[in-house]
């Protein structure tokens, strides 16, 4: 009896069931590669979102300031002087959510570029208001 089980049959039915077990194996990782494939090449033909970038809400006054600085010594920030069109809100979020925004579409609207230490907050809803257009490149 111990002949039948190292017979040239056994071999081959062992390297049946491996194969079987391979494919089983295999076949799912490739559809999903296939479908992964699939999904980036679609989004990479489809137009990027548009995003802003504004202070979070909940920023202190000495992070909104940091911020508002360091943008506006980076980027033009005329655009917040006195009587300009985005000085109304005079207030210190308006302010360092136009800067930091500004700095944002200079750098290129990389996720990082709105970090701020924790207190940016990238947005695809048009943060503009009255006369002041957040501007977007």
């Amino acid at each position: 009896m111990n002949s039948l089980l190292t017979s040239p049959k056994r071999k081959t039915m062992a390297r049946k069931i491996e194969a079987s077990t391979s494919l089983a194996f295999f076949f799912p990782l490739l559809l999903l590669s296939l479908a992964l494939g699939r999904a980036i090449a679609s989004s990479q033909g489809q137009l990027l979102q548009k995003t802003w970038c504004v202070a979070k809400p909940s920023s202190d006054e000495a992070t909104l300031t940091g911020n508002l600085n360091y943008a506006c010594s980076q980027v033009d920030c005329k655009v917040l002087q006195k009587d300009c069109l985005c000085f109304y809100p005079d207030n210190l979020i308006s302010h360092a959510s136009v800067a930091m925004n500004l700095y944002y579409q200079a750098r290129g609207r990389n996720y990082w570029n709105c970090y701020f230490r924790n207190s940016g907050l990238v947005s695809t809803t048009d943060p503009s208001f009255g006369n002041c257009s957040y501007v977007y490149y």
